[in-house]
């Protein structure tokens, strides 16, 4: 039984925990904060309940694969539903549509809100994101990519990848397939999780429009802070050790630069075969690491924009319609993009997300109140904005947007996250969303999840393979598992 440290107690770092100890190894988790999740954690404040990561949760069958790994079954821990509709979509005009979770109910709704001819592509439209995810996750995701020749090492899905376009640009492969300008934008935005604008993107990313608006959207009792945590107890009936208000702050390395161990901050040396870091890569390196320069790709790396999270706890509700996840788009669309990705400005007309928990569950906030999540796309710490003077500008603008809206305003609590927040959290450049996914940041391009200078120690995480996203960090908890394997075994 090999011993196997895992650094960080977020939805990465416990599926590799999850992964590596039902493989037989001897599996400790070492997290800084008080309470496991990482940037899936959650806020108590004056009966509310606010998550302050991650709110929309897809293909939570990933989530069941790291339980089964150590003998659990995520419906036997916590209870998950799917929402319909996953999101209500609010155009500049005044128009609605609801992405429904039933094909047929979609399809009318299509028919409904933009003709028969819309309603009729979406067929199509369905099969290609079904294809192009079906040949992606088994090929090109779900993998660890060393190389360029890893990506022709599997020809025939390569060749099918290209025959469905999925190195085209993704707006103009929507475009193609439907009439209505506004449904271009209700299934591309899903690009900015990404880091880029959708004209822009790659066709492989519609797998994300597939895991949102085919795959379904869910929503976990009590928040989607309740899955680490569920992962964190299943570890520990499995034989884990999970430790919280552990702060590591070296990867210890001996003969060869293999590591032998992490040291914490009191000075407690704990050994170890193996380490797994899910630390974002250019702190990991500063801070755990500072003999080995960070590789190429961590110094040059062109980050994701950032984002303005704004959680208030309101008294009211929000006018009869509202859904558990509202997106407002404005008039801008590729002006905007220009402004936050190319000039790293605020967006002109800027599109926000509000997200109503207690709609769902009304647990989340006090009887006669709401709890309110509003996310406005900003340029990461490499723009111009000073956040501790636009602070304030920002959240009165975002309290007339959301009164304009039609949702409550009299603000009981609140707290407000900038990038500045972010950067202090540990958050390179001050995005939660990490290396932005451009063609020279995508599958072997990426920055590796191992640096042979040091063997033995693995990365798992956003700014790593296969990137961002709540899907793909359980994924990279796995494949992070698998490295860990394979030096076991070979010592590579």
């Amino acid at each position: 039984m090999s011993r196997v440290v895992v650094v960080g107690a977020g939805l990465a770092g416990l599926s590799a925990a999850c992964h590596l100890r039902g493989a037989g190894h001897e599996v400790t988790v070492l997290e800084t904060e008080a309470t496991v999740g990482g940037r899936a954690a959650w806020i108590e404040d004056a009966g509310f309940t606010f998550e302050t990561g991650p709110t929309v949760l897809t293909m939570p069958s990933l989530v069941d694969d790291a339980l089964a790994a150590v003998g659990s079954r995520l419906a036997d821990r916590l209870q998950v539903r799917r929402l319909d509709p996953a999101y209500r979509s609010c155009f500049a005009d005044g128009s609605e549509l609801r992405t429904r979770s039933a094909h047929a109910d979609m399809r009318t709704e299509i028919e409904r809100f933009s003709g028969p001819a819309d309603a009729a592509a979406f067929d199509g439209f369905v099969d290609w994101l079904t294809q192009l995810h079906d040949v992606e996750m088994p090929n090109f995701i779900d993998r660890n990519l060393d190389s360029v020749l890893d990506l022709v090492s599997r020809p025939a899905a390569a060749a099918r990848l290209l025959r469905l376009g999925g190195f085209g640009r993704l707006g103009p492969a929507v475009a193609r397939r439907f009439a209505d300008e506004r449904l271009h934008r209700a299934f591309t935005f899903q690009a900015l999780y990404a880091g880029i604008a959708p004209s822009k993107a790659l066709a492989i990313y519609a797998v994300i429009t597939y895991m949102d608006s085919i795959a379904g959207v869910y929503f976990p009792v009590g928040g989607i802070s309740r899955v680490p945590q569920v992962m964190a107890d299943a570890l520990v009936d499995a034989g884990a050790t999970v430790r919280t208000s552990s702060t590591v702050t070296a990867v210890v390395r001996g003969d060869g630069g293999a590591v032998t161990g992490v040291l914490l901050g009191d000075g407690e040396l704990v050994p170890a075969d193996a380490v797994v870091c899910t630390r974002d890569l250019p702190l990991a390196y500063r801070d755990l690491l500072p003999d080995l320069r960070a590789p190429r790709r961590v110094r040059r790396a062109r980050y994701a924009p950032s984002a303005v999270v704004w959680h208030l706890g309101v008294r009211g509700a929000p006018r009869p319609g509202t859904e558990h996840h509202n997106i407002h788009f404005g008039h801008e669309w590729e002006g905007a993009f220009d402004a936050l990705i190319d000039r790293r400005e605020l967006m002109p007309d800027p599109s926000r997300l509000v997200s109503v928990p207690s709609l769902t569950e009304p647990g989340l906030a006090p009887q006669g109140c709401t709890s309110l999540y509003v996310l406005e796309p900003v340029p990461h710490l490499d723009g111009r904005i000073d956040w501790d003077r636009e602070r304030a500008p920002m959240k009165e603008r975002l309290l007339e947007f959301l009164d304009a809206e039609g949702y409550p305003t009299d603000v009981v609590v609140e707290h407000m996250d900038t990038p500045a927040d972010w950067a202090a959290r540990g958050l390179a450049a001050g995005t939660p969303f990490a290396l932005a996914h451009t063609f020279g940041q995508t599958g072997p391009f990426r920055p590796h999840n191992i640096d042979r200078r040091a063997p033995g120690l693995v990365f798992a995480g956003s700014a790593t393979t296969p990137g961002v996203g709540v899907p793909m960090v359980l994924v990279s908890g796995r494949l992070a598992a698998e490295r860990v394997e394979q030096h076991l075994r070979t010592g590579a």
